[in-house]
This record gives structure tokens, sequence and C-alpha cells, in this order.
């Protein structure tokens, strides 16, 4: 005889659901952050959109077979980290976020308006909200995690009760115990604590959970001595760990699942004991059953995902499929749908099957705040999951109370999932937004300038969503194969980080090649084609190159920095490079280590500056080929410099964590400093909205690419908002249209192009389609404004460098009457190619603005000033009128339309005519 027990899940089967069932056409997003970013009730579920503090909100359950409605909840001024719904008031939320704060929220039924307030705040904490949680017997408490701290919360006084006593280091998890008792922590120390909030702030146990300090999880079984936990060892392999707390000093079992850099997310169903691990990135599902009294994880199933999960969560147990026997019910959170994903145990007997469901924890608590911190352990009634004994007993929370609906709520105002306008605040994929002075609430949307008014309808569903770009629906297109430069070969395609990897103007590019001497080629734009397969004209620069920059005065003039800390200035003859040219105009000397940035001033003829491992930027008098202006400061590398669009400041970003504003006439010293990104991979800076906002492209301590923007007149403030974008080596390299106040972003070495627009006020960053392209580009660089055919409604274009072609990319707006010149969408811009001063007078302290130029061509007329059309008449469907009709009806037109088709029986057939033959004749 077997003496271990035989599982009744042994047979457990997790059943792929049908496309049908999922909540498609979303388009959700998900933080660096402790959380799991999706959560359920019995009644709703809530998930992180791709709109920075904005949560998603849908029913569990669709209603007959109408698509269910997504509703978006903004409720935060930065990002969402975390997220839980009441255990017993199922349209109750609390959330958590980088701002610092934590809201409890009551949430309406279906088909009704959501919240614009919180119902309660508690906060604001010293740093960001990682983890928060409901008490699972008490109604009104909380526990959270910020830093190092942890909180128990009595959300009705908005008070903590307690704080626990300080970690050592960042706390990765903070769960309640089953029986509400207890709190047990993952922190990145790599200890495991468990406290008795009630009795002192110290944890009562400790031990060493994982040998890595890598994001840690923990979930406590249905029995009280027992937990599990998730991280890494040393080997970066993921495990699972099995703890008594009567025996804490080791785990009771552990398993190692397999190498990944993706932290697994637990998930435990109390009842069952069945634990579902989870990775964010990856594409399968784990299941194993909880044994304690063994002790024992064993595996029960595994499910393979059809698309990348970024969260995952259970769906409480009253809301199970009993008669089906569903055990657990788990949403997988896509970029682009919530998919549920049901696990069976096959059973011949359709009935309730009492093994497999016992009575579970019902909805009503079993104390208050009050009673519970002065030592009530009393616990939450259990209810009978049997369809006969539903429905079970209901709770409203009065932490916040239910508001009465108001006539503008009683109208829905939902998107629909299937039908929803992608334009309407949504576009490409997942990006997150950290905006300390955004309202809680997201504001109207923004006034166009093309004087086309907005219909109410769109107006309401822009308040709800937040206000849109008008450049939303861009899309990006590589043009024809007989624009492209083709045929390149040995490209130096491992320049610097701090280097675009080439540069272009209107008539020409240059990019280095890989070959010894520094040398660069230098291809003219106008001449496309296939290039020879013999070795190309260059220039030798007799050092490797690590920047080079056209001069935006003269098409024909082109700095190059080299490794030998020297910038050599280089005239390529107006008909192009048909020689190797070895003796460059001059030669700029000064520098005492290599140099990895050039940029031209914006304004003034012949002045550059250049920064350098040395530490230092100098400023160049190109016509003297002298240094004039010499910028200190800093304490490491700097990633990256930019000049402001008056000319008169400079900026820098650099890899001691700080940015650094200098006016260069003024002092060598900088004027401001304010706190960079936290990674020290690479950084870039430019100055956006008219010179009032820095962007910074970086990466967070998690080696995420992010945006920083920033005022430029309180850069010691922090930023004004933070977008984060995605995991990724390289460094994104901004490139901004001062006209439209759009910014591309792409890394060397990657296929998508990301298009943002900028306001120098909430919501900040306002996303757009995004340019993808099928295969890795070595450089993206835009092209000056005038090489756009704006009766395309061209709005910007770019070079796109390929391992060995060099491609045009234009960004178009779809509209319908490209007859009239789209002045909204081309202002006029900047004569960019002509200086407004000289070096000397700049160096003088003279300044200046440039000329402005319109686009408009002579034979079109502003849309602004174009006739309104009137709305065109459209017939109305056939389908309304079928709506109009009784079932019975369609069945009887649809039958005489059957016979009407096949025509009536009685009639004679062709054959019938037919003339035979006599009977005689057959002899």
């Amino acid at each position: 005889m077997n003496r271990f027990k035989v599982s009744k899940f042994r047979h457990t089967e997790a059943r792929p659901p049908r496309r049908e069932t999922w909540i498609s056409d979303i388009r959700a997003g998900t933080v660096p952050s402790c959380g799991n970013h999706i959560k359920a009730s019995c009644s709703l579920i809530a998930f992180n959109s791709d709109r920075p503090g904005v949560l998603g909100i849908v029913p569990l359950e669709g209603q007959g077979e109408d698509k269910r409605h997504v509703a978006h909840l903004g409720c935060h001024s930065d990002l969402v980290t975390d997220l839980d719904f009441s255990p017993f008031d199922d349209f109750l939320l609390a959330t958590a976020s980088a701002d610092r704060t934590m809201k409890l929220w009551r949430l309406p039924a279906p088909g009704r308006a959501l919240p614009s307030e919180p119902g309660l705040v508690l906060g604001p904490e010293d740093v960001q909200v990682e983890v928060l949680q409901f008490h699972p017997t008490a109604d009104g408490v909380l526990v959270s995690a910020a830093g190092k701290t942890v909180k128990v919360w009595d959300a009705a006084k908005q008070q903590p009760l307690t704080e626990l006593a300080a970690h050592g280091d960042l706390v990765q998890g903070a769960t309640w115990s089953r029986d509400g008792a207890l709190v047990g922590t993952t922190c990145k120390d790599k200890q495991l604590r468990i406290f008795d909030p009630r009795a002192k702030p110290e944890a009562s146990q400790s031990t060493w959970a994982h040998e890595n300090s890598r994001d840690g999880r923990l979930v406590w079984t249905g029995i009280q001595e027992h937990l599990v936990s998730t991280g890494f060892n040393k080997m970066h392999e993921r495990e699972v760990k099995l703890w008594d707390t009567r025996l804490f000093s080791s785990a009771c079992t552990s398993l190692t699942l397999d190498t990944s850099p993706r932290s697994l997310m637990p998930l435990l169903d109390p009842d069952s004991r069945l634990l579902v691990l989870a990775g964010k990135g990856d594409s399968q599902l784990y299941c194993y059953e909880v044994a304690p009294e063994q002790p024992a994880l064993s595996p029960v199933t595994q499910c393979l995902l059809e698309s990348v999960l970024q969260g995952v969560a259970l769906v409480p147990r009253r809301a199970l499929a009993v008669m089906g026997c569903e055990v657990l019910r788990v949403l997988q959170l896509s970029d682009t749908a919530v998919v549920p994903i049901s696990y069976h145990v096959p059973r011949k007997a359709v009935e309730f099957h009492e093994d497999l469901f016992p009575d579970t924890a019902g909805c009503v608590p079993a104390s208050d705040p009050h009673a519970w911190w002065a030592g009530s352990n009393q616990q939450v009634q259990r209810v009978s999951l049997h369809p006969a004994c539903r429905p079970h007993p209901s709770f409203t929370s009065h932490l916040v109370p239910p508001a009465e609906p108001t006539p503008e709520e009683a109208q829905p105002t939902e998107t629909p999932v299937g039908d929803a306008d992608p334009s309407e605040g949504f576009s490409s994929p997942p990006s997150w937004l950290t905006s300390p002075s955004t309202p809680s609430s997201l504001g109207p949307s923004l006034s166009s300038t093309s004087g086309i008014s907005t219909s109410p309808s769109q107006r309401s569903l822009q308040s709800l969503l937040g206000p849109s770009s008008k450049f939303r629906h861009a899309q990006g297109t590589v043009l024809h194969r007989d624009s492209h430069i083709t045929n390149l070969k040995g490209l130096n395609l491992t320049t610097p980080g701090e280097s675009d990897g080439f540069c272009a103007n209107w008539q020409r590019v240059a990019m280095p090649l890989l070959s010894s001497g520094g040398q660069v080629a230098v291809l003219e734009l106008r001449k496309p084609g296939r290039l020879p397969d013999t070795a190309l004209p260059t220039l030798q620069n007799g050092a490797a190159v690590t920047d080079l920059a056209w001069d935006p005065f003269d098409p024909h003039h082109l700095a190059v920095a080299g490794e030998d800390a020297r910038i050599r200035l280089w005239r390529v003859p107006p008909e192009g490079l048909e020689e190797v040219l070895t003796m460059p105009e001059a030669v700029l000397t000064g520098h005492t280590e290599k140099i990895y940035s050039l940029r031209f001033h914006p304004l003034a003829a012949d002045v550059l500056a250049s920064s350098s491992y040395d530490l230092t930027i100098r400023i160049w008098d190109l016509k003297a080929g002298a240094e004039r202006l010499r910028l200190q400061g800093h304490r490491d590398q700097i990633f990256g410099l930019a000049w402001s669009p008056d000319g008169r400041q400079l900026a820098t970003v650099c890899k001691d964590g700080h940015l650094r504003i200098y006016e260069p006439r003024g002092s060598p010293e900088p004027l401001q400093e304010g706190p960079g990104p936290e990674g020290a991979r690479g950084a870039r800076i430019v100055w956006v909205c008219d010179g009032h906002c820095l962007l910074v492209s970086g990466f967070d301590s998690r080696s995420e690419r992010q945006l920083l923007l920033y005022s430029a007149e309180a850069l010691a403030s922090g930023p004004l908002a933070v977008l984060g974008l995605d995991v990724a080596p390289s460094t994104l390299l901004p490139s901004y249209d001062p006209d439209t106040r759009l910014v591309l972003l792409t890394g060397k070495g990657d296929t998508r192009v990301f298009l943002y627009e900028l306001l120098p006020e909430a919501p900040f960053f306002l996303e757009c389609n995004s340019f993808t392209s099928p295969d890795p580009h070595k450089g993206f660089i835009l092209l000056p404004k005038t090489e756009c055919d704006v009766r395309e409604v061209e709005f910007a274009r770019c070079l796109r460098l390929r391992q060995t072609s060099l491609e045009p990319v234009t960004f178009r707006l779809p509209r319908v009457r490209k007859e009239f010149f789209q002045d909204d969408v081309f202002p006029d811009t900047a004569v960019s190619w002509e200086p407004v001063l000289s070096a000397e007078a700049w160096l003088g302290g003279a300044n200046g603005q440039p000329r402005l130029l319109s686009l408009q061509p002579p034979d079109m007329t502003p849309v602004s000033q174009a006739p309104r059309e009137g709305p065109a008449r459209r017939a109305l469907s056939s389908a309304l009128y079928l709506e109009e009709k009784s079932d019975q009806q369609k069945k009887e037109e649809l039958l005489s339309a059957m016979v009407a088709k096949l025509g009536n029986r009685v009639d004679p057939l062709p054959q019938d005519s037919f003339e035979g033959v006599d009977e005689d004749e057959w002899d």
C-alpha cells in the first residue's frame, strides 16, 4: 500500500479558453514594481493600462453574448504599483502608486460612470509605495510597504496603527497570514521576516530566504504555520521554498525551476492548496499542490500560453463554476488581452463535489479595525459553494459609502472593447508615466489649432481617457527602393554610445567605416542606388572616429572627433567626394582625453561644443581655430550635451547621476544642477517645449529604458514626469521636432521607433503610433523640415541605417482633405540653415532669434480657411430593420426567401417538355 495519499487534483487540466471568452483589444501595461498588475473580485477585474496612473476596469462575467466594456479609472498622478480588492466588498478597490500615496475607490456597477475622486487617501509616504493588501478578516485594515518601511493602516481614520521595524533594504513583499494575525515580508536584504503587529513592531522570527537579492515573493498557505516563498539562488535559477514557522531556520522543501531573469509571481488558493507560478514575460504557467504534511511541492500540470504574460491574478473561489468542477481560474494579463484560464478536475457525474469544494471564507468581515487591534482573532464565517446555498450574504463597506447615481452617471461611459477607437488616447503598446504634478483624474482634451470642432461624444470620451495627440494616427513608411542607397560595406557599427553612429543634412550623409585610419564615407542623398563594389573615396582622419557632425549653416563643412583627442574639420567639395582626402581644413587641439560628443551652436556660425573624457566641455571658435570657453563641474563621464534653442544655455547629462545647465558666456560652473536617471548605462538630453523643458532618455535602477521630463527653470526639484518604456541594452536616441513637439526615440539595434507628443503640463506625454521595422537598424536620424512633402501631410522624414543600406522613412498623418494645406500640422518653421550671429558676436554677448518660414505652397489654401463640409447622409444598415423584428418574423422571412429561390415544386421540370421516341423505334 502506498503510504502517500493520492491527490484528488492529480488529473487537473488547464483548459485554454476560446478567443471569444478573452477580454481583447485592450492596451495593458506593466511597471517595474512588486505588484501583479491585475486583480479580480467576484464582480470586477482591474488591471494596469498603458496610460500611467490609469487602471482598466471590466466586469468579471460577460452579459450574454455582448462584449464586455472596459472603463478607465484615472486614479494616480504616477505609476500604479499595486492594487487590491477588498475580500468583503467586490466594489471597493485600493491602489498604491509611485506618487507615494494609497487611495480607496468605490467602483460603481457596470454601466455607470467611474468616480473622479477617491473615497479615502492614505499617505503620503517618503518613497513610492510598492505593496498594498487588505486584511483577510477585518474590514478597513491594510498593510503597505514603501521603501524599507511596512505600516498597518486603519483606513477609516486614515492613520497607521503601527509601523513595523525598519528592514535592511527595499521591502519586496508584505502579506497577511490567512487568519490575519501575522504579517510576512520579503526584502532585498534576502531576509524572510514574520511580524505579529499587535504584539510588537519588531520581527518575531527571521531567516535567510533566497541567496539572490532579486525580486522575492511570499504567500501563506491555508495553514497559519506554513508559507511559500519564491526567489532566485546564486546561479540565478528561479526557486520555490516551503517554510514552517515552527522550524524557521531552514525550508521544509525547495524546488528549482529554471534559469530566467523574470521573477515568479506565486498565486495560492488556501482551500485547495493549489499553487500557480507565473513569471513576467513567460509563456507558461506551472501548477503545484502544496502538501505541508509530507512536506512536498507536487507538480500538477503546466499550461502553455498563446501570448507573453505581463500580469496574473486568481479569481475568488466564490466566483468559480463549481458544477463544471472548476477548481481554479487564473486571469492572464497580456499586452492586448485578459485571458481567463480555467483549471478543471475531470469528473463523470455533473453534480456538486464536496471533496473539491469545501466551505470557503464568506464576504462578511469578522471584526472592525478597533476590535482587531484590541486582540480579536475572530475568523470570517465560512459559506458553502453549493449552488443551492446561494446567493451568499453581501456586504458593503462603510469606508467609502456608495454614491447616489447622478443624471450624468446614468449614461454609460465605458469604451467598448471590440469597437474601441484606438485614436482616443491609446495607440502603441505599453508605456508608463510618472508625473508628480498631474491631478488624480484625467483632465480634458487639449484644444486643437486646426479650427475643427469636437463632437460632444468625443469630448465626453476624451474627458474620461484624457487628452490625445492629433498625431496619434501617424504612419511611418519606408520609401520606395529607388530612393535607397544600397550595397554599403565595411560600416563601423561600434561607435561609442554617445554618438548617433552617422550624421546627415539635406544634401549628404557621413558615416564612419570599420577600416583602419578613421575613414569616413560621404554619400550624396541626391544620388540613390547601388554603390559600386570598389572602394569608396573617404576622409582619412588618422584616428578612430568617435563622433561627427555637419555644420548646420554650411552643408559642405564636417567636424569629426577622434580617439586622439582632436577635432578635424573637413570641407567636402560641392559636387561630392570624388577622391580620398587626407588633409583636413583645420585641426582643433586642447582636450587631453578621447572626445565623444560634438554639437554645433543652433544660431551662431562657427561655434562648436565638444565633450571629452577629461570631464570638460570646450567651446571653439572655428573661424579662429581656437578654444574660447571651458566648462567644468562634471565628476564622471558626460553622456550627452545639448544647446538650448536660443543658444544661450547648454545642458548636460552625466554618469554621476546629475543634470547640469550652463550659461557658457557667464560662468564655467553650472548654473543649475538636478537629479538625473538612476541607471549609469547611458543617457541623452535634448531641449523641448520651446526651451522650457529638458527631455532625458536613460535607464532606471532596474535597467528599464525611460524618459524624464524636467522644467528648465527648476532642475533641482526633479523630473516633472517619468515615462518607462521597455528593457533593452541600447540608449534611446531622441530626435525632436520643435514645430510639432514630437520626439522620435529609438536605439541602435532596435526595430521600433517610439513617437510621443510632449507637453509642458500634465499629462506631459501623448503617445502616437510607433514605427516598426522587420530588422534592427543601426542608426536613425531626423532630416530638416524642408525635406518633408507637405502635400502628402508628411511631417517628418528620417534616414534609417541598416547593415548594408540607407533608407528614407517618412511619417505622414492621414487627413481627408489633403487638397488643403494642413496649417495645424505645419506651423512656420525656423530657418535653421542661416546663421543669426557670427561667432565673434555671440562670444561678445549678443543674442538673436531665427527667421521663420512658411511651408505653405502658393497654390494651396490653409485647412483652417477651408469651407466646412456638411455631414454626409448615410443609408441605414439593414441590420437596423432586422433589429425591430422578432425572431419568429426573421425565421419566416428567411424561409420564404429560400423557397422563392428554389422555385415552386409543382412547376414542370425542363426535361418533361422533351420529345421522346416511339416504342417501335427501339426495335
